[in-house]
């Protein structure tokens, strides 16, 4: 299989899943009822979900910023913005053949990391940010079985927070494994990155803060989705919003389609139906989520090109080039 097709083939099958569950839910839909709603929307409650959007960019940055503190990098505030949003950009906007957080490890690389520092501080990152959604579907699960008394499968989100937890304490002793494995490049790799790991959170001063944040952003994305909602008019209160949507946004890490698409307005569609709003209402209101996640990480791509994206991008080409000969 040709450099070319094993590159492009996994983005393809992701496409192909976006698209299949996009027109599985319309065919579901009327798009005339669906287009009037959407037309309906309060543009003063659109814009307050554009802020929190913003908002929420932020908290990413701040997030990432107290990882690297834990493993004593030396990374200005200013830098870690910048790289943070060109990784949104490349993972919401060009969700292509290069991926948000290999951009954001190669900025981090150029602007004074060791490539081990750049790829375990992402690395750990995603980690706090899915072990924190987790949590919070957990810490929220009493609420939505209460307003949800019948819901299936409620046993599901406290079996995978233990498995995160095993997970990151499986993690943090990979360098205890016997010293003849260590000849392996890739065993002296997972070595350091358990050493990090334990930096993180093993140490309450940065793990509490670094979880703090990440349930804050989680939170805060479910408000994103409320405005939204009351927006269009739709009869659901804050609280559904603050249950129903964590386990829908922990669904969309799974990386089977492109940047969510399709996955999102499946599992929203089905999450909002249980507090009986229309799947038409659903899908404009999952759509105008994910328009407004890609206009907030527009600007992101203003960033790469000013923070030298040309040179990646030719730097990225000569290394397929290389590759292919």
């Amino acid at each position: 299989m040709s450099a070319i097709v094993k590159r492009w083939l996994p983005w393809v099958l992701k496409g192909g899943i976006s698209l299949g569950l996009i027109s599985w839910v319309l065919s579901k839909i009327d798009p005339a009822a669906a287009w009037d709603q959407a037309k309906g929307m309060d543009i003063g409650l659109l814009l307050l979900a554009v802020g929190l959007m913003v908002a929420q960019i932020l908290l990413g940055a701040v997030r990432w910023a107290l990882v690297l503190r834990a493993l004593s990098a030396p990374f200005h505030w200013v830098q870690t913005f910048s790289v943070y949003y060109i990784g949104v950009f490349f993972s919401i906007v060009l969700p292509g053949a290069v991926g948000g957080d290999a951009v954001r490890m190669w900025f981090a690389r150029r602007n004074g990391l060791t490539l081990t520092t750049a790829v375990n501080s992402v690395a750990l990152e995603r980690a706090v940010t899915v072990f924190a959604l987790v949590l919070l579907v957990c810490l929220s699960e009493p609420v939505l079985v209460m307003r949800l008394p019948d819901l299936p499968g409620i046993w599901v989100f406290p079996a995978l927070l233990a498995v995160c937890v095993l997970g990151i304490l499986t993690l943090a002793a990979l360098d205890r494994l016997p010293q003849r494995w260590l000849r392996w490049r890739v065993m002296r790799a997972l070595a350091v990155l358990a050493e990090d790991t334990r930096k993180l959170f093993f140490h309450p001063g940065f793990s509490l803060g670094t979880i703090v944040v990440a349930l804050v952003g989680h939170a805060n994305l479910s408000l994103v989705v409320y405005c939204l909602a009351v927006g269009l008019g739709l009869n659901v209160h804050v609280l559904d919003c603050l249950v129903l949507v964590p386990p829908v946004i922990l669904i969309m890490t799974l990386p089977i389609s492109i940047a969510g698409w399709g996955v999102r307005e499946t599992a929203m569609v089905t999450a909002f139906s249980f507090v009986g709003l229309p799947a038409s209402s659903t899908l404009v209101l999952s759509i105008l989520f994910g328009m407004v996640s890609m206009l907030t990480a527009l600007p992101g791509g203003l960033v790469f090109l000013m923070a030298g994206g040309r040179k990646m991008s030719e730097e990225e080409l000569a290394a397929e080039a290389a590759e292919n000969r």
